[in-house]
């Protein structure tokens, strides 16, 4: 999920809001109304499922730096020992 596609979803969802406020206020029928509320909670459900990805991405690109950063140490110090066994 790119920080790109978030934002598309974030916006669309933001317009569908938007569309729906103004067209209750310019007195939309109670079905136009129920339509348009129902495709501004599709746009939310969309916004939320790449929001959960876009997290879980960022989660496991944090843990992947996260481990390396703790085995890397690790690695120098293991050979460290090595070369101290072999003289």
């Amino acid at each position: 999920m790119t920080s790109t596609q978030l934002e598309y979803a974030e916006k669309r969802m933001q317009q569908k809001w938007h569309d729906l406020i103004m067209a209750e206020q310019k007195g939309a029928s109670k079905p136009v109304l129920e339509r348009m509320y129902n495709a501004y909670m599709l746009a939310v459900e969309e916004y939320n499922r790449c929001s959960a990805a876009a997290s879980l991405e960022q989660e496991e690109q944090t843990a992947a730096i996260s481990s390396e950063r703790v085995a890397s140490p690790a690695r120098s110090l293991h050979t460290t020992k090595r070369r101290r066994k072999a003289s």
